[in-house]
C-alpha cells in the first residue's frame, strides 16, 4: 500500500472513531454529584462577589452548566450562561488554530523563519521558526519586561514586535529550551495578518467564530468592538472587590484578547474534537508534547499545555490576567471537558476543575 493511501485511510478511521464516540451516551449527573460540585464552587457563589461560569461536557454534549456570583460588583448583575469572560491565555489555542489553518492551506510551514513574514524583526531573531513560537521555545524576551516605565497607552500586538528592538539578545538558542512566551503569540497574530491580509480579529471571526456560530465571541478591540453581556475583571483590595478589568497589556490580542462564554466554548470544544477546522494530524500535533533540539520532550504542544492525568496525556490550559482566572481540561477522545471561567484575580480554577472531574468520573 502506498504511504499516502495508508495515511488517508488512517485519518478516515480516526474521523469515523470520533463520530462513533460522539454517539455514545453522555454521563448523567445525580443530584448528589451536582450538590458536591456546588460545594466545590462555593467560593464563587455569592451575591456580593465576582463569580464564575462552569461548563462540563461529555461525548460532545453539555452535561452541566452552572453560573455563580456577579459579572460586575458595580451593577450587581449576576453571571449567567451567556456572560462573556476574557479568556486571557486560553486565547492561545485559537491563535494556534489560525496558524494551523494557514499551514493546512499551504500558505506557510511550521519550520519557516519568523522573519520570512515579519522582516522588520531584528536580525538576531532569524533562527526562530513558527514552530518555536507555537511551542514557547523561541527564546524571545518577554515584551512585558520591555515596556517603558512611562508607558500610558495600551500595548498592541504590533508594539510587541517593535519592543524586540529594545534588546539585542534572546534568552536562549531557539529550540534548545522551553520558556512560556506571550511575545511569541503576539507575533503569531501578526503573521496571521501578514499572510491572510486580514486583521487578526477579523480572521478569527471569518474563519473560526462565524463557521462555528460562536455568535458572542470576539477579540476585543477598543473603540471598534463591544463585548456582549460582559463580565468585568476584579481584584481584591483592603476595601473589598474592585474592578480591575484592563492593564497596559490587555489590548494584545494574540496572547490573550478573546472574550467568550461557556455556551460558545462548547461549540469550539465540539468542533476541535471532531476535527472540523483542521485535519486530525495537525490537531493531534497541537495536543502532543513538542520536542527540544536535544530530543527532550516538553509539556506543551501548539497553544495547549500537555499533562498526564490518571496515566493518560491530555491537553489543558489556564488563562490569567489582571481581573480573570480561567482553566480548561480537555479529553478529546471522549469529547469531554471541564472548564471554569472567572472574573476575579485570585485562585487557581485548575484545582476545582480536577475536583469536579473526580466527582463525575471517580477513579
Amino acid at each position: 500500500m502506498k504511504k499516502s493511501s495508508f495515511i488517508t485511510g488512517l485519518l478516515v478511521f480516526m474521523l469515523a472513531g470520533s463520530h462513533l464516540n460522539a454517539q455514545k451516551k453522555a454521563v448523567t449527573l445525580s443530584a448528589e454529584q451536582i450538590l458536591s460540585i456546588n460545594r466545590v464552587m462555593l467560593s464563587y457563589d455569592s451575591a456580593l462577589s465576582p463569580g464564575a461560569a462552569l461548563l462540563v461536557m461529555d461525548r460532545g454534549k453539555i452535561v452541566l452548566q452552572k453560573s455563580y456570583g456577579l459579572k460586575s460588583t458595580e451593577t450587581k448583575e449576576a453571571v449567567d450562561a451567556t456572560t462573556c469572560f476574557r479568556l486571557a491565555s486560553v486565547t492561545k489555542q485559537f491563535t494556534a488554530m489560525c496558524i494551523l489553518q494557514l499551514v493546512q492551506a499551504g500558505r506557510l510551514s511550521l519550520d519557516d523563519s519568523v522573519r520570512k513574514y515579519l522582516d522588520s524583526l531584528p536580525t538576531y531573531t532569524q533562527p526562530i521558526t513558527i514552530r518555536n513560537l507555537l511551542t514557547h521555545t523561541s527564546g524571545l524576551v518577554d515584551y512585558e519586561a520591555l515596556i517603558p516605565d512611562n508607558q500610558v497607552r495600551q500595548v498592541l500586538d504590533i508594539d510587541c514586535m517593535r519592543l524586540m528592538h529594545s534588546t539585542d539578545h534572546l534568552y536562549f538558542v531557539p529550540g534548545s529550551e522551553y520558556r512560556y512566551s506571550n511575545t511569541g503569540y503576539a507575533l503569531l497574530a501578526l503573521i496571521v495578518e501578514k499572510i491572510s491580509g486580514e486583521d487578526f480579529a477579523s480572521y478569527l471571526q471569518q474563519h473560526i467564530f462565524k463557521p462555528l456560530q460562536m455568535k458572542h465571541t470576539l477579540a476585543l478591540e477598543a473603540a471598534k468592538t463591544k463585548v456582549p453581556n460582559r463580565a468585568m475583571g476584579h481584584s481584591r483590595s483592603s476595601n473589598g472587590w474592585e474592578v480591575t478589568d484592563q492593564s497596559l497589556t490587555s489590548a494584545v490580542l494574540g496572547d490573550g484578547g478573546i472574550y467568550t462564554n461557556v455556551l460558545d466554548m462548547a461549540k469550539w470544544i465540539r468542533a476541535i474534537c471532531r476535527y472540523q477546522l483542521i485535519s486530525p494530524s495537525l490537531q493531534q500535533q497541537a495536543w502532543s508534547r513538542a520536542s527540544l533540539s536535544n530530543g527532550k520532550s516538553i509539556d506543551y504542544g501548539f497553544g495547549w499545555h500537555i499533562e498526564d492525568y490518571r496515566g493518560k496525556a491530555h491537553p489543558h490550559h489556564s488563562g490569567s490576567s489582571i481581573g480573570f482566572r480561567n482553566h480548561i481540561l480537555l479529553f478529546p477522545e471522549e469529547e469531554r471537558a471541564v472548564m471554569i471561567l472567572t472574573n476575579r484575580d485570585e485562585g487557581d480554577p485548575m484545582e476545582p476543575c480536577k475536583k469536579i472531574m473526580d466527582i463525575i468520573w471517580p477513579k
